[in-house]
């Protein structure tokens, strides 16, 4: 009950974090007011997809945005399953432009996860464990 408690609070809280960063901080949608409905139905400009949802699989993603962001610094650290923690912690990227849209990653074929491997130098194991969710 608490990790579920613990898992809306988080939510919310990146709901609210991406509305300020829309009105405020880049202030790209200054005038905004969405009631609750639309927030849900996500009617806003832009997006805020995170590691481990449909638009990123790849948790593996959260090494390197973590170290760029120095995660440690504001207590938030990773575990060697790539879960951060504290439990409540949120992370993901945003995206302002006005086309940006959700989209769900689907099967990933042998051939695309071979290319993936060739072209960013990982090893091919490491991304079929990455990936697995997704591989067809």
């Amino acid at each position: 009950m608490f990790k579920a408690l613990a898992d809306r609070m988080a939510e919310a809280f990146a709901e609210c974090l991406h509305e300020r960063v829309r009105k405020d901080l880049w202030g790209y949608v200054p005038e905004e007011g969405l009631s609750t409905e639309a927030l849900i139905a996500e009617q806003y400009q832009g997006i805020r997809p995170a590691p481990g949802y449909p638009a990123c699989p790849e948790h593996t993603v959260k090494r390197a945005m973590f170290e760029v962001l120095d995660g440690p610094a504001i207590g938030m650290t990773l575990t060697e399953s790539l879960a951060m923690h504290p439990a409540a912690s949120v992370s993901g990227f945003y995206f302002s432009h006005p086309q940006s849209s959700y989209f769900n990653v689907g099967n990933i074929g042998a051939d695309q996860l071979q290319k993936l491997a060739t072209s960013t130098g990982r090893n091919l194991e490491d991304l079929q464990r990455a990936l697995s969710p997704n591989l067809g």
